[in-house]
């Protein structure tokens, strides 16, 4: 079972070498009594290989590291997985996998996260993209095309996609799907066809706000080209943060369960409400909540007392931040309103405080901000499944669940 794997995954050998507790290798160079063979395997991780024996230095591999990699790669379904220092590092080796094939083109689905769409709109990478709504990537590609890019549920709007069609659509070209927002708990887009699946560990991952990685599972070939580029960029995860990591996938399922529940549970509070225009939840559920209020975003956001505004997601602790205004504040107007990412749109990531508590303190703020009093009335559900446009669970005040 999937709760039982997130707790072993990456540990199976910990009996057998007599401790229980993951060992942190913190080694930044190791011995080589065996020259010839040292000069051997250091050939064969330039090649992207993992070979047996010493790890030689720190940025090529670190055993620690590999027990988070081998831990995501089977909680996602996938023979592997790349460990990076950050999301973007991650996000950054996919596309540079992708040029040294000669395929510099990207088709991309809006939105993404707001880095992601800023590194391939700008090209700073050589990379050129072309942005299509959902059913338009199959008439968009092209010989060059390298990648298919897309995040489901997306960041901040929450819009899903059809993995499997949009597989279908991309043919021999890579479908990489960002599932950092729904986790392997809700969905495994290797599934459904996806050929990379990557996330900012950063956040559900690891869980806790206290580190930073990035990850991409994927087939074995992927996985060694993906090495090659960082053995020669250094954007190894540090150590460390593979063990917090780690440890971090044995609570996720708890985490992730704990964190729907509630989440939904404030939609639906959040849709009755009468200072609240819409909101959007993900129809396979998720910790992300994104709403509209009918006054001032930011006034809402100054009245709260128990969720702390602030950028990232998937920890312990609930936050709340304006999209238009931070993570997507790089992007232009223009992409913006393609995403729709609009100016009164706040994305909510719900932590595991009781639900009671965190309503109180957004049913307080609404109050504060926009001198109208909330009620505790069922919000409505509707939802859109066609792919010719994502669909997500949008909830309107005044009708019933």
């Amino acid at each position: 079972m999937f709760e039982t794997r997130a707790v072993h995954a990456g540990r199976d050998d910990l009996a057998a070498l007599g401790t229980h507790a993951v060992p942190i290798d913190l080694s930044t160079t190791y011995p080589l009594p065996d020259l010839p063979a040292a000069a051997l395997a250091l050939d064969a991780y330039a090649e992207g290989e993992l070979p047996d024996g010493s790890p030689i230095y720190g940025r090529l591999t670190n055993p620690t590291v590999r027990r988070f990699e081998t831990a995501l790669a089977e909680l996602e379904g996938c023979a592997d997985a790349v460990a990076f220092a950050t999301g973007m590092a991650a996000v950054t080796a996919c596309l540079l996998a992708a040029a040294a094939r000669g395929r510099r083109h990207v088709v991309a689905v809006r939105p993404l996260y707001g880095t992601t769409d800023h590194l391939l709109t700008s090209g700073l990478l050589g990379t050129e993209v072309t942005w299509v709504d959902p059913d338009g990537v199959a008439g968009a590609l092209r010989p060059e095309t390298g990648l298919v890019m897309v995040e489901t549920p997306a960041n901040p709007t929450l819009a899903e996609l059809d993995l499997a069609d949009l597989a279908a659509q991309a043919g021999d070209v890579p479908l990489l799907v960002d599932n950092t927002f729904a986790t392997p708990v809700l969905q495994q887009p290797a599934r459904s066809g996806a050929r990379m699946v990557l996330h900012s560990a950063t956040k559900f991952l690891g869980g806790h706000g206290d580190v930073m990685g990035g990850v991409v599972a994927c087939d074995p070939e992927t996985a060694a080209v993906l090495r090659q580029i960082r053995f020669a960029t250094g954007a190894l995860l540090h150590p460390l943060a593979g063990y917090l990591l780690l440890r971090g996938l044995a609570t996720l399922p708890i985490r992730v369960a704990k964190a729907s529940a509630s989440a939904s549970t404030l939609a639906r509070r959040l849709a009755a409400h009468p200072a609240i225009e819409r909101v959007h939840y993900p129809s396979i559920g998720g910790a992300l909540v994104a709403f509209e209020p009918t006054g001032d975003p930011m006034a809402l956001v100054g009245a709260l007392r128990l969720i702390t505004p602030a950028v990232s997601l998937g920890g312990t602790d609930t936050l709340i931040q304006h999209p238009a205004s931070l993570t997507h504040r790089v992007i232009d107007d223009a992409a913006r309103d393609e995403g729709a990412i609009g100016p009164k749109l706040l994305r909510l990531s719900v932590g595991l405080e009781h639900e009671d508590d965190l309503w109180h303190d957004l049913s307080t703020a609404l109050e504060q901000a926009s001198g109208r009093r909330g009620t505790s009335a069922s919000g409505s559900v509707e939802a859109t499944n066609g792919k010719a446009a994502p669909s997500m669970v949008t909830l309107r005040q005044g009708a019933h669940v």
